[in-house]
């Protein structure tokens, strides 16, 4: 029998990326019709908006070999480091968006005065004793695929350009950590096809 290839199921679009406080209710992750398109993210589930290039997903396990004086090769390899990130830079420029890149609670985003048309606003960067952890969802735009990180702190450098002829961003890197119970993150397929084999 010859050999053929299947056609790859590809993520070639975006998505959506969530941000959520921590230990707040996950989605069902219940699919129908094969996709989660009938099982929304909670209210707690804030969307950041869109980004300037998408997201990358990043998980390395750094591995240390085992050695013995006798022989050259290494006998055994160890895992001595595991390291997972999401890293994003969000379009929406808003006082909301820059709070969270800071790791920053609600409570420092504050009216100045006014409301609607008149209301002006400030947020000003937390001490070392206000930051908080999230959680960060993305999921497909398809709707067959998610991504929870459980226990998240960005730990990028938060940079934005202002310049001409671009829009400028919030650049993110959120640093996954593993919570007190659970795992750090979660992928969620929906349907045999993003199974696989």
């Amino acid at each position: 029998m010859p050999l053929t290839q299947a056609t790859p199921l590809l993520i070639r679009e975006p998505g959506f990326l969530f941000h959520a406080l921590l230990a707040s209710t996950e989605p069902l992750h219940a699919a129908a019709g094969s996709t989660y398109d009938a099982d929304p993210w909670p209210a707690a589930w804030i969307p950041w908006g869109p980004t300037l290039e998408g997201s990358v997903f990043a998980n390395s396990q750094n591995v240390e070999p085992i050695r013995v004086a006798e022989l050259f090769d290494a006998v055994a390899y160890s895992v001595t480091e595991v390291t997972t990130t999401l890293a994003f830079a969000a379009s929406n420029y808003t006082l909301h968006n820059l709070r969270r890149a800071m790791n920053a609670p609600g409570s420092l985003v504050t009216t100045v005065s006014g409301t609607a048309a008149t209301l002006s606003s400030k947020l000003e960067p937390p001490d070392p004793q206000e930051i908080v952890r999230c959680m960060i969802g993305w999921e497909s735009l398809d709707h067959t695929l998610r991504l929870v990180g459980r226990q998240c702190i960005n730990g990028g450098e938060l940079q934005s350009t202002f310049g001409r002829g671009a829009a400028a961003g919030i650049a993110t890197v959120w640093n996954f950590e593993r919570p007190a119970s659970g795992k750090a993150f979660a992928f969620y397929g929906s349907g045999v096809a993003r199974l696989g084999s």
